[in-house]
């Protein structure tokens, strides 16, 4: 497997290189790993296909021009079964060729030669649009028989509201916002205090004999030992 690796964050967008070229693969993949990406490189479609197989990437940019399969092909081929962004690159800038690339399900296409810096932003510009869409966070969440809507720091029963004193809404707002994991109490306590953590206990003990119908066995507001508590959430 012919990969480049350099300094760069784990997390960091994951690009494979397809280029016959060496000499362009080298200087691609150096100038992007100095851009903050994780970089591999495939000499041609049937390297690519096997890094393909075996590694997941945020985006491809692949050359057109390449003995054997081309990147036009290798890139349908792809997009048979992943939405991958694809990058093309080619010598050749008349506009079939442009058009042609698009309709396999090409995200963009720059024609050699390119600055490196245009390359670089038409990257970021691809994975930024590949990004999903931010979720809007939830405005309810359902346990049981209740219901807690987060904003308004109401919970109810059906058509019952349940009645909860400021703090008690507090820590509900911070279980509901991550149902099922659990919460430290030094984040319930809110000011980091000893005391405060304490106190969580407490408030946690009161809200259970409003919500559980066995305060001592309790089935929505469990504790997690040493740690905090979570929200469970059973319909």
């Amino acid at each position: 497997m012919e990969t480049s690796a350099g300094p760069v964050q784990d997390d960091a967008a994951h690009l494979l290189v397809v280029d016959d070229d060496r000499r362009i693969r080298d200087l691609l993949s150096r100038y992007l790993q100095r851009e903050g990406y994780r970089v591999t490189t495939a000499k041609d479609a049937s390297d690519a296909r096997a890094k393909l197989d075996g590694l997941a990437f945020d985006l491809l940019i692949l050359d057109v021009m390449m003995p054997g399969e081309s990147g036009f092909e290798l890139a349908k081929s792809v997009r048979k079964n992943s939405q991958v962004p694809i990058l093309m690159l080619t010598a050749r800038a008349e506009t079939e060729n442009r058009i042609n690339g698009l309709e396999i399900g090409a995200d963009d296409y720059m024609a050699k030669p390119f600055e490196a810096r245009e390359l670089s932003l038409r990257v970021a510009s691809i994975l930024k649009r590949a990004q999903p869409a931010p979720t809007a966070p939830a405005e309810s969440v359902r346990f049981g028989p209740f219901v807690f809507h987060i904003s308004r720091g109401e919970l109810r029963r059906g058509d019952e509201l349940i009645h909860l004193t400021d703090r008690e809404k507090d820590i509900l707002r911070l279980l509901a916002a991550s149902p099922g994991e659990t919460v430290p109490r030094l984040t319930l306590a809110g000011n980091g205090a000893v005391a405060g953590e304490r106190a969580v206990d407490v408030q946690v003990n009161r809200l259970r004999r409003k919500i559980e119908s066995d305060p001592a066995n309790p089935l929505f507001l469990q504790a997690v030992r040493g740690i905090g508590y979570r929200l469970v959430v059973v319909i």
